[in-house]
């Protein structure tokens, strides 16, 4: 654990440790690295997602559109998103297993497109937190702006679910399966 608020919670019990996150809701913090959006990070992204539309491949397509370079397919700012949302619970949260953490919903709010030359940074803020069903539910908001313009790229909420007690519980992993999708669509 690092220097956070979590350092100085009582003996690691559920409660506790609850009570510790709690009292860190509202942090906020702005992410220290710049993710510099290339041209060539956003084709082997769009391959990798089966993203065909033109605009993200080549510049004359993009540029009939209006944009300035080729645009990224709107699911790209997750991986950067991710990783500055990491810093929020190895260094402050720091009390999950990041492989028991589930995320269970996320609202995308677009103020534009992400193209090629974008340097983008990330405002985090851990927006709140509940308990529900034996796991640990938490809201984080990340503020996406271009570094050079100061201009707002996009926001997302995430909720995600945490387990503390190392155990499956019955009743929330039954309406998780009751939602997931299964066979072929």
């Amino acid at each position: 654990m690092t220097d956070s608020a979590l350092d100085n919670a009582p003996a690691d019990t559920a409660a506790s440790r609850a009570e510790a996150v709690r009292a860190v809701v509202g942090h906020h913090y702005r992410s220290e690295s710049v993710y510099e959006v290339g041209a060539e990070s956003i084709r082997q992204f769009a391959r990798a997602v089966r993203a065909y539309h033109p605009a993200h491949w080549d510049e004359q397509a993009a540029a009939d559109l209006g944009h300035e370079a080729i645009v990224a397919p709107p699911t790209m700012v997750a991986i950067m998103g991710g990783l500055a949302q990491r810093k929020l619970f190895e260094e402050v949260i720091a009390v999950y297993d990041l492989s028991q953490v589930l995320q269970t919903d996320q609202q995308l709010e677009f103020h534009r497109p992400v193209v090629a030359g974008d340097r983008l940074v990330f405002d985090v803020t851990f927006e709140s937190f509940r308990q529900l069903a034996g796991s640990d539910l938490l809201v984080t908001r990340n503020d996406v702006y271009d570094e050079r313009t100061g201009e707002a790229v996009m926001t997302t909420v995430t909720t995600l679910a945490a387990r503390t007690d190392g155990e499956s519980n019955a009743e929330l992993l039954e309406a998780v399966e009751g939602v997931m999708m299964y066979g072929g669509l």
